[in-house]
């Protein structure tokens, strides 16, 4: 029998994600998964953009309005929804799934790139929930005065949070239907001032942006207003995964109609009306007649619900990706809903309900929340933007157009990052501390677990095979279990590490009827989930292998069992345990894991960087899950040993022999 075996073993859940078809029902989950952030902007673009200049002119709302369509049709239309969208990873999408595309290429600095994308995406995504609920929040002081806005913005995001733990397969049903009415909203809002002051339609011609641009000495401000419209758009390419290319890119079509409608009905509202008879006003809710006004907030309350949860589902995505990809210690993830690629991190989810608290405390309005959106997000981009030019190379196209595309994207999203950097003292700092205090956890764990990788030595199995047998038929030796597993880090089926011959050889020497040496290889593949199987002592020694998605909880025990099954029922297994009496019953043998964690030595002889990257990630291995608990060890069956991790890459000292002293002495 051919002792390598390669089976699938994950059913339904372990096929790749693939590209839906495109149908209407698809379009309409797409409308209300994907789009929730950058649809919830028309609620404060406008609003902060006139923020910048209280007195102004017909010709700043058109350029300001120009620069915001063109804003739109650049960066989220071309850059994302026409290129990125391509750049899947077995049909997932965003800066941590391009990076598994990546990550096999001599370009060793681009884990760097993708840990400081990541880390810019999740503090700049902390503050939407914050900015977009306080915006729909505050239109209740149009309908009622002294409003108490930050205790009902506290309470709707608790309750956002809390009912993550639930589940929201059944509430996101209704997300599609809700967000195509939010959106049909803007368009026909926007329609009625269009309808009313058609001059408001120059603004699709791009000199009125120049003209903006050229003759405005707040420029920097205004394009770091402008760029709002766009924020959503990374998390659009995260969303690939659940709704396809084809779904995205169709509905956008209509999305962006919709967006660009509202924003020109502001602009006319704007235009219709003196700038100081409307000041303090968000023009949002001002282009909605007032006996809807009520209807309106209850309406982007709603979606800015839907934004935020959209938001936290690709939060939790992010961070799973970035555990399998050696970005972040283990987290706990739970799937709350039998919803396909639905899960649920508790950790993250209470560190971002913590930080958007802290944001609606700090801020208290959706005014200085804006000054503190938008930042961290460009960083985002531009790293996306060098990604995705490597991944342009990789795929053939020519050296001009990668440079083209390069220069092009790099410029306009450098001139939106300097313009933002303007809201530094703002409250810019907020967003770049949380995302400097993630991607340095990063950045910190990828590149030490690398040095430990570096410092791991490994032995051939076949050739220990002789001794671990001869262990096994040693009856003087206490039998320690009938199947003894061991996790190893080896890719090499025909190598493991040294540290688990000497556990089972020399430290104590462990008797067991059969070993079992399994490697969990973390695939760039999201939901594969399969095994190989080499066995390389007849019924005694065993290697598996498991191919893991980064999306799929590597549950160790249940897929061994079901490799045994596997075995037992191929005849190349007898499980019956070694002991006489329970063999006779037909008792299966029982299995004991043994899990060996390594742990810096403080006698290792290395250089400060190396000492520094070894003791931070002992202690960042404390923040996440234990090993038993992420490989989904029933801890009744597991053993703990330790072993040190010693690093000698400097020149040390040897002791010597004092020759002097008297042999008697």
């Amino acid at each position: 029998m051919d002792s390598n075996r390669i089976v699938d073993i994950g059913g339904e859940a372990g096929k790749s994600t693939v590209a839906r078809r495109l149908t209407f029902a698809g379009i309409l989950v797409t409308v209300g998964i994907v789009f929730g952030d950058i649809g919830t902007s028309p609620l404060y673009v406008m609003k902060a953009i006139t923020g910048v200049n209280p007195h102004y002119d017909a010709d700043y709302v058109l350029g300001a309005i120009s620069c915001v369509i063109w804003t739109l049709t650049m960066q989220t239309t071309v850059k994302y929804v026409v290129i990125a969208l391509r750049a899947d990873n077995k049909g997932e999408g965003g800066i941590l799934a391009l990076f598994a595309l990546l990550r096999r290429l001599p370009h060793k600095w681009t884990y760097l790139v993708a840990a400081i994308g990541a880390a810019a995406l999740i503090a700049d995504g902390m503050i939407t929930p914050a900015v977009t609920v306080t915006s729909a929040i505050e239109g209740l002081s149009i309908v009622t005065d002294n409003v108490p806005v930050v205790p009902v913005v506290v309470v709707v995001i608790l309750g956002i949070f809390l009912i993550q733990q639930a589940g929201t397969g059944r509430i996101g049903r209704m997300f599609g239907p809700f967000m195509m009415l939010w959106f049909l909203s803007l368009g026909v809002a926007g329609m009625v001032w269009v309808w009313q002051v058609p001059s408001v339609l120059r603004a699709f011609n791009p000199w009125y942006a120049v003209r903006l641009m050229v003759s405005s000495p707040e420029w920097f401000l205004i394009l770091g207003a402008v760029f709002l419209c766009t924020t959503g758009a990374e998390a659009l390419y995260s969303d690939l995964g659940h709704c396809g290319r084809r779904n995205i890119a169709v509905s956008w079509c209509f999305v962006k109609v919709m967006l660009i409608l509202n924003y020109l009905g502001q602009g006319a509202w704007l235009i219709s009306h003196n700038p100081a008879s409307v000041a303090g006003l968000n023009p949002f809710y001002a282009i909605v007649p007032h006996w809807l006004t009520l209807p309106a907030v209850l309406l982007a309350t709603g979606a800015a619900v839907i934004a935020s949860q959209a938001l936290l589902s690709g939060a939790f995505t992010i961070f799973s990706e970035a555990v399998n990809l050696d970005f972040w210690p283990k987290l706990r993830i739970k799937y709350p809903s039998e919803e396909r690629g639905q899960l649920y991190i508790p950790a993250v989810n209470w560190a971002l309900l913590a930080g958007c608290l802290v944001t609606v405390l700090l801020f208290r309005d959706s005014s200085h929340m804006e000054a503190a959106y938008g930042l961290a997000i460009t960083i985002t981009m531009l790293m996306t933007t060098l990604l995705l030019t490597i991944w342009m190379r990789m795929r053939g196209v020519g050296k001009v157009w990668s440079i083209i595309f390069f220069t092009f994207f790099v410029v306009l999203e450098g001139v939106f990052f300097v313009a933002n950097l303007f809201k530094f003292t703002h409250g810019g700092w907020y967003t770049l501390l949380a995302a400097g205090g993630v991607g340095a956890v990063m950045v910190i764990w990828h590149k030490s677990s690398a040095v430990r990788g570096r410092y791991t030595e490994y032995r051939s199995l076949e050739e220990a095979a002789p001794l671990i047998e001869a262990v096994s038929a040693d009856y003087t030796i206490p039998k320690f279990a009938s199947n003894l597993v061991y996790l190893s880090e080896s890719a090499d089926t025909g190598r493991v590490e040294s540290k688990l011959l000497y556990s089972i050889i020399n430290k104590r020497p462990k008797r067991a009827d059969h070993y079992w040496f399994v490697n969990v290889d973390y695939v760039d593949a999201p939901d594969e989930l399969s095994y190989d199987v080499k066995i390389v002592s007849p019924g005694k020694i065993f290697m598996v292998t498991m191919h893991v998605g980064y999306r799929v909880d590597p549950r160790v025990s249940l897929y061994l069992r079901q490799v045994v099954e596997d075995l037992v029922e191929q005849g190349a297994l007898d499980l019956r345990s070694g002991y006489p009496s329970l063999r006779a019953a037909g008792v299966p043998g029982d299995f004991r894991f043994v899990l060996l964690r390594r742990v810096f030595s403080l006698s290792s002889n290395c250089r400060k960087r190396e000492r520094f990257l070894m003791r931070s990630h002992d202690r960042l291995h404390r923040l996440g899950r234990s090993d038993s608990d992420a490989y989904g060890l029933d801890t009744s069956l597991v053993t703990f040993e330790a072993a040190p991790l010693i690093l000698n890459t400097a020149p040390g000292r040897r002791i010597r022999r004092n020759e002097s002293a008297g042999e008697g002495k």
